[in-house]
């Protein structure tokens, strides 16, 4: 768990990296308490919300999940001091590019 945290931290601060107008991160401490606070989010809030917006999940093939991903992005720049998001547009983008960097640093992990 701890090593999916630090992962999640990394690829916070690998898309800040590639993409400034999207995510801005204060330092390493704003990205490991970010990815912190994204684990709760996405544990916690993220749940609810996808089956509170089911039917309209529904009605476009699950790509609003891309917007609610962007949403709980957009929270955790609020909550959290030292994180900022360009925009709902460049949260989606950021919210897309956090979830492949990622996927692929746990895949290399794993190997």
């Amino acid at each position: 768990m701890l090593v999916r945290w630090l992962l999640n931290a990394l690829a916070l601060l690998v898309v800040a990296y590639l993409f400034p107008g999207w995510l801005k991160l204060d330092g390493l401490l704003a990205a490991v308490v970010a990815a912190l606070v994204l684990g709760i989010v996405n544990a916690f809030i993220r749940p609810v919300v996808l089956v509170l917006t089911l039917p309209l999940n529904i009605v476009t093939l699950g790509l609003f999940t891309f917007v609610v991903n962007a949403l709980m992005l957009i929270l955790v720049a609020w909550l959290v001091p030292g994180v900022d998001v360009g925009g709902f547009w460049p949260a989606v983008g950021a919210s897309l590019a956090v979830s492949v960097v990622s996927g692929v640093l746990s895949w290399l992990v794993r190997r």
